[in-house]
């Protein structure tokens, strides 16, 4: 039997009509997102397939979109009988990776994101936050350029592959940082289409009222190994997921590390789970030789399908 991790997408992964073919080709995923519109008293559904894109984008929009579309496609791979033996998520990924794993239900999760989403936005000023890739720079020369930003917090938020680490904080410190970052030899800094500084102390205001919420939900241990963004490290104990979502909102996610610790585990393949082929991606810059799926339609469905059941 073949032995697969799967990966789910975070923010920044979502767009108009994501999810649509599932939804129009099978009753079980139609059930699914009428569920997701009823826990949500919202038409998360019409969001997501007809937008506008700057309604979808909005975070506590994003985050339970992206979560229902993943869990959808996830259904589909369990009904083929297709497990995998390991978990990750990208930032908000990771929520999708806990509902997969089985530590955490769907009907749970679907609110509880939707909230983060919401506290994500409050934690600070709409438009005074960002977050920017940064190419070609190691993490520790990226360090050394953030504290030059004396005046402003600037952190590492991302650690995506070798050579892409992703910066967050104020505009004025994302602006400052950038600067340094091409004074001092990055090859690019990029500015991203987010709404706010996550995974950086700015978020550390969201954390109690966040933890609240958390502390309502219920958690289960699992069988499988879900890595944390956080540690890098496989967890499957309830109460250490609790702590690690906690800090998550506020520490950088460490998925480089993630991936090459699934490596040394031993996968055959890592298959996105969900919209985009982001993650896929990363994965072969951290490793040319591992082999990826990104499963969002029929037809990539079909072709890992093909694949894992040794048809081709």
């Amino acid at each position: 039997m073949k032995k697969v991790a799967f990966m789910f997408p975070g923010q920044g992964s979502q767009a108009v009509g994501m999810g649509q073919s599932f939804y129009d080709e099978y009753q079980k995923i139609r059930e699914l997102y009428d569920e997701a519109n009823s826990l949500l008293k919202k038409d998360i559904t019409k969001i997501m397939f007809e937008g506008p894109k700057e309604i979808l984008t909005e975070t506590e929009n994003t985050q339970p979109a992206l979560l229902l579309s993943s869990i959808a496609v996830h259904t589909l791979l369990i009904e083929e009988e297709i497990q995998p033996v390991m978990t990750v998520g990208h930032s908000l990924g990771e929520y999708s990776a806990l509902v997969a794993a089985g530590a955490i239900s769907l009907e749970e999760a679907l609110p509880l994101v939707a909230t983060r989403g919401k506290l994500m936005e409050e934690a600070f000023p709409k438009g005074q936050g960002t977050m920017a890739a940064v190419l070609g720079m190691n993490e520790e020369k990226i360090q050394d350029c953030l504290n030059e930003v004396e005046d402003e917090i600037v952190d590492i938020a991302n650690l995506n592959c070798p050579g892409q680490i992703v910066i967050s904080g104020s505009k004025e410190g994302i602006e400052e940082a950038t600067e340094v970052l091409k004074a001092n030899g990055a090859k690019r800094v990029m500015p991203l289409n987010v709404s706010g500084p996550f995974h950086s102390r700015l978020m550390k205001s969201a954390n109690e009222k966040f933890s609240n919420h958390l502390n309502e939900v219920h958690f289960s241990d699992t069988s499988i190994p879900v890595y944390a963004n956080v540690s890098a490290s496989p967890v499957t104990e309830h109460q250490r997921m609790k702590e690690l979502l906690i800090k998550q909102l506020y520490s950088p996610v460490r998925f480089e590390e993630s991936i090459r610790k699934m490596i040394e585990a031993g996968v055959d393949a890592f298959v996105e789970v969900g919209n985009g082929k982001v993650l896929s991606g990363l994965v072969r810059k951290i490793d040319k030789q591992a082999k990826t799926f990104a499963v969002q339609d029929k037809e990539s469905l079909q072709e890992f399908v093909t694949w894992y059941k040794g048809e081709a």
